[in-house]
């Protein structure tokens, strides 16, 4: 159920060779995963002897003993649904490999041998092993009393997911088989490494493990050998991780002696979707052919509470604070490089933007004013038009024009509550009937002005409105829907909003920063309807179209991930247990797959505007969809 996949990485405790001791911790770890719902269990290379055995490999003892323990292992492996993958020489021919030993169910799977055998520095494997490239094609051994498949050209797949195994070195070779494999369907890759401790090596290794995930757009798992090998020259780690699609998703900590295990729940509709939408992927060269191993169905996990990956309510903000000013810097230089740009080829003497005192021209003021400065501009040279109506309340009044003048730029204030009810009259509407016709005149009427401002100024209107309001439509057609440049367009709203507090916060001090936030602390809303009798705002934009943090939420797994509405919601009700039942988040996805489709027609007549993050609605950019698409297939599950 929504192609999710529980895998954990285990670090056994160990001693170098003796493998009755080793066998009883990897049961051991076995037993624990698989208690815990693991679909895979990955081990690290050579982990039922230990890697460092030197010369003993050479030993008949060591190898007939590793061979019986491969087999008790299968055979108990029937006591649980996990398919297991652990290390062990295995002597074929009269040549010794390095193998990986798949098991599951019972029965010996496959084995993979290792292909690129380290031999400098502090390694020397080619004085035991043979690389996996000298066993011929379509090669099997006899072990356990049935015949196992060998060789570097094995696909395991289950009804599932498909998975593939490399080995340490393969990783850090210049072609790594894991390319291969991913073309040829591997959605999981499994490496078992013994990857010894220098200073620095943990964190090139991470590179290596989350760039080959992105690169493979795969979940990529790594478990690799612990302190307990021989130190005699070298010291291990246990370091254990799991990426996906270059996201790193756990990883273990490292210098333990006691077995460690770190688990992740991988998404495989997830890579699904995005090798489907990835022209490099779908087109890539693959070489060689694969034989495919069925496996017994390892069960696929369900997501509970505390799920075992990461499902933030907020997919658009990044998590990681010691990252945000420089997150936040790139957001607005990638707004403000592409207004530099349109300003230089239009020579455009004036900014002209609609300053409301709400978050989205905030933002786009902000935008204006960083293009300036590095255009070497003044600042004088923005025309902020501060435009009161029927709706506008004195909060957002004195913020729009208070923050204009600190900031340094021109403005005007023109209220446009007379042109309105003239608009009004005109086409015989009366001004009482507070519906959508009240409401999109006064949206028009603004984008009417400054429309003429930036003629009478020979400027350019900068676009305030954000993603989120592109993906509900909640924007008036030819009204606030247009501009001549769109910095906000792939601004998703709780962006905006962290944005601006990080403003207030790094870039302004004193009155500025005040102002930035109590725009932030000011209710969401258009302000198309009069204020209450207390001159506070009347009409509220999440009591009518939800939550826009529950809107983001949908808007990133719908159109980036391309998850159904059912995982959608399920993966809500988890992320946002604490804030809304699971009657509230169905009700406002319902609202959101609605209007998304029937909203198209606006996507399809934006103005130009810079892709920022990972998701854009541009209809020459990231998103082409028809206007008149029907939404039923989403909508089924709504009845269930």
């Amino acid at each position: 159920m929504f192609s999710f996949v529980r895998i954990a990485c285990c670090a056994p405790e160990l001693r170098v060779a003796e493998i009755s001791f080793n066998h009883s911790r990897i049961e051991d770890a076995i037993h624990d995963a698989s208690g815990c719902g693991a679909s895979i269990i990955l081990f690290p290379e050579l982990s039922l002897t230990a890697y460092t055995c030197g010369d003993l490999f050479h030993q008949d003892a060591l190898l007939d003993q590793a061979r019986c323990s491969i087999v008790a292992l299968a055979s108990s492996s029937i006591r649980h649904s996990a398919i297991v993958v652990f290390g062990a020489p295995l002597l074929i021919d009269s040549r010794l490999f390095n193998c990986a030993i798949v098991i599951g169910a019972g029965q010996i799977l496959g084995i993979v041998p290792k292909l690129h055998l380290p031999n400098s520095q502090e390694f020397y494997e080619a004085r035991w092993f043979c690389a996996g490239s000298h066993l011929p094609e379509g090669f099997v051994v006899e072990l356990g009393g049935r015949e196992v498949p060998v060789g570097n050209d094995l696909l395991f797949y289950t009804s599932e997911f498909c998975f593939a195994i490399e080995l340490c070195e393969d990783l850090w070779s210049v072609e790594p088989p894991s390319g291969q494999q991913a073309l040829a369907g591997a959605e999981i890759l499994l490496n078992l490494s013994a990857s010894n401790e220098v200073l620095g090596k943990a964190g090139y290794r991470r590179s290596l493990v989350t760039q080959q995930s992105a690169r493979c757009l795969a979940a990529y798992a790594y478990a690799s050998a612990g302190p307990g090998e021989s130190t005699t020259d070298l010291v291990f780690s246990g370091h254990c991780m799991i990426a996906e699609n270059g996201q790193l998703l756990v990883e273990s900590d490292r210098f333990s002696f006691a077995s460690k295990s770190v688990t992740a729940d991988v998404d495989v509709g997830r890579l699904r979707h995005e090798r489907q939408r990835n022209s490099s992927f779908s087109s890539g060269n693959r070489r060689g052919q694969f034989r495919r191993i069925s496996c017994p169905s390892a069960g696929v996990a369900i997501p509970v509470l505390g799920s075992l990956r990461p499902n933030s309510r907020t997919p658009f903000v990044p998590t990681d604070a010691s990252d945000r000013s420089a997150t936040c810097r790139e957001v607005i230089s990638i707004q403000a490089t592409g207004l530099m740009k349109r300003i230089r080829h239009t020579n455009a003497r004036r900014l002209v933007l609609g300053l409301s005192g709400g978050l989205d021209s905030t933002l786009a003021l902000l935008v204006c004013i960083h293009a300036l400065d590095l255009l070497r501009r003044q600042r004088s040279d923005i025309l902020a038009a501060t435009l009161p109506g029927p709706g506008s309340t004195l909060r957002t009044q004195n913020n729009a024009e208070r923050l204009a003048t600190l900031l340094g730029t021109d403005s005007v204030t023109i209220p446009v509550s007379d042109a309105v009810d003239q608009h009004l009259r005109i086409v015989g509407h009366s001004p009482e009937t507070r519906d959508t016709v009240y409401e999109n005149v006064q949206a028009r009427e603004r984008t009417q002005i400054l429309m003429t401002l930036a003629n009478r100024h020979d400027g350019l209107v900068v676009g305030t409105g954000d993603l989120s309001e592109s993906a509900l439509g909640w924007c008036t057609y030819n009204g606030d829907h247009m501009s001549m440049y769109h910095v906000n367009c792939s601004i998703p709203k709780t962006l905006v909003r962290y944005l601006i507090e990080w403003a207030a916060e790094s870039l302004f001090e004193g009155s500025v920063a005040v102002v930035l936030r109590d725009i932030c602390a000011t209710p969401i809303s258009p302000e198309l309807l009069p204020p209450t009798f207390a001159g506070d705002i009347a009409q509220m934009t999440e009591d009518i179209v939800g939550p826009y943090e529950l809107h983001d939420y949908f808007l990133y797994h719908m159109v980036r991930l391309g998850s159904p509405p059912e995982k959608i919601l399920y993966l809500a009700e988890i992320a946002f247990a604490e804030a809304y039942d699971l009657a509230t988040i169905k009700k406002w996805l319902e609202l959101f797959i609605r209007r998304f489709f029937s909203q198209q027609f606006k996507r399809s007549a934006v103005p130009d505007g810079p892709k920022v993050g990972s998701v854009a609605l541009s209809p020459r950019g990231d998103w082409r969809m028809p206007s008149d698409a029907c939404a039923d297939s989403w909508l089924a599950w709504c009845s269930k």
